[in-house]
């Protein structure tokens, strides 16, 4: 496709960035920035107040026009930490997706920390060495340790430039004592992490995002002949806000004005990391998480999708049947595809078959901890797992199918909310029912099944004569439709 739009909602500043195809290479050609501090909105109790929701939704308002007549499969948009941790998030996304025009996906840490690498990867040369990436965000700090294109640790952490600012510095009268209680803070949060890191012999450190690079701009106005800043640097910039009691009164020219609130909180949180992990310097890099999300999503359109490498990973890691997953998914495909066939869902179709696909793959790794409840264990550990390129979202529709295609329905009624979603976990149940016998059964081509929601019916259709070759199937169709009559459907099988 010419265009790609990708975007990063962070607890500082929101951004999109539109990329176009010029010889098989995506270069900007506009990019769209935005200082929300969407994290100075949350209260002692993590809920978002409404200015800072109005604020994102003026900036998503903005970008919603920007991403006019770009398409579904043309857009990605990832959301960091206060996303994560804003208790009243769920009653905010429905606003901010219809404002920006496009689904928003909230990532985990250590996710926002693989794309932060991959990011970085593909932009600075590492030759040969192990980097240790610092990023500094609005509301968390991103711990990466990295050879080449191997990544080998993420970590993070809940303490950002916008939350130390906010809770330890009076912008109009920055003390010492403001500043040793927030290195102090932020050190015992970095303890948790820093044997961990150190033990992993990173060999040189990067820093990046605003932080870093506000910090390596002022470095480099003051020597110019040098790349990395150091320790004595950041106690010299820390000096000096101290000295003037504010960083607008410190007058730092290389500063941009947007940044003026949140800047002491950024020092004071890297004297921390560098005294905890005894950083002697660290180089300043532009790439971050908005590349990581660029390149990544290049990746899906490729059909190198990192989701089902992960899903792979995670077959192996629990013993999953893999042949029994293969037969499980193209026969839940085939009745997705059906029942789309019978009423036509709006959504993206592949999408669902994605969401289908991992399922279908994972729905047993729970039998890795016991057969009883094992579709239970199946969606537990898939919406608590860290799952390299899934976000929340993805995660927790994946654990629903999976939860939902086995036993009572009740437990799933209330959640099943799209008709995607439905026709997704319908797919899911009669697949691991027809293919209960492991033998990679195959459907008569003149079955068909259809939810009628008018008349409360989920009614299949499937020749007698193969009902009857079929008995152990046939059993258990018989006794999937008490189920259905828990949540007030009939699962009605009519014999042709």
């Amino acid at each position: 496709m010419d265009f790609i739009a990708t975007g990063d909602l962070g607890s500082n500043s929101f951004r999109l960035t539109i990329s176009k195809n010029i010889d098989g290479q995506y270069q900007t050609v506009d990019s769209i920035k935005d200082m929300i501090h969407f994290a100075t909105g949350l209260d002692e109790n993590d809920f978002l107040d409404d200015k800072s929701q109005e604020r994102a939704l003026q900036c998503l308002q903005k970008f919603g026009e920007r991403l006019r007549g770009f398409k579904e499969n043309q857009v990605r948009v990832v959301a960091t930490n206060t996303f994560r941790v804003a208790k009243n998030i769920n009653s905010f996304m429905p606003r901010a997706e219809e404002a920006l025009g496009f689904p928003i996906e909230i990532v985990g840490g250590h996710e926002e920390a693989r794309l932060i690498y991959t990011g970085i990867v593909h932009m600075t040369p590492f030759n040969g060495k192990r980097a240790l990436i610092v990023d500094i965000g609005g509301g968390s700090t991103e711990f990466i340790v990295g050879l080449d294109l191997q990544l080998e640790i993420t970590e993070s952490l809940n303490i950002g430039c916008v939350t130390y600012s906010k809770h330890f510095f009076d912008t109009d009268n920055i003390t010492d004592k403001n500043f040793d209680n927030a290195i102090k803070s932020a050190r015992s949060e970095i303890q948790r992490i820093r044997r961990k890191i150190n033990e992993s012999k990173w060999d040189f450190a990067i820093g990046s995002s605003g932080t870093a690079k506000a910090i390596g701009a002022l470095y480099h106005a003051y020597n110019p002949n040098k790349e990395a800043f150091d320790y004595d640097f950041l106690v010299s910039l820390k000096n000096q806000i101290i000295k003037y009691g504010s960083v607008e009164k410190a007058k730092f020219k290389e500063i941009k004005s947007t940044r003026v609130e949140v800047f002491a909180g950024g020092v004071a949180l890297m004297i921390a990391i560098f005294e905890e992990l005894k950083i002697k310097e660290m180089q300043v890099t532009d790439a971050g998480l908005r590349d990581g999300v660029l390149y990544d999503f290049i990746g899906r359109q490729l059909d190198q999708d990192l989701r089902d490498e992960t899903v792979e990973n995670f077959q192996s890691r629990y013993f999953a049947n893999k042949k029994q997953a293969d037969n499980v998914s193209r026969l839940a495909l085939e009745f997705f595809d059906r029942l789309n066939r019978s009423d036509p869902i709006e959504q993206s179709i592949s999408q669902w078959q994605h969401f289908i696909t991992w399922a279908s793959k994972l729905h047993e790794i729970g039998l890795f901890i016991s057969y009883s409840g094992y579709h239970r264990h199946s969606s537990y550990i898939i919406e608590n797992a860290d799952m390299s390129g899934f976000s929340s979202k993805d995660q927790y529709i994946t654990g629903l199918i999976i939860l939902g295609h086995k036993g009572n329905l009740k437990k799933v009624q209330g959640y099943l909310t799209s008709k995607e979603l439905w026709y997704a976990t319908i797919s899911l149940r009669l697949a691991t029912i027809f293919c209960r016998a492991r033998n990679g059964i195959s459907i008569p081509d003149s079955t068909s099944i259809k939810l009628d929601e008018k008349n409360k019916n989920i009614i299949l259709k499937i020749e007698k004569s193969w009902m009857d070759d079929n008995p152990l199937t046939a059993s258990v169709l018989e006794k999937e439709a008490s189920y259905w009559k828990f949540i007030s459907y009939d699962f009605v099988i009519k014999l042709i």
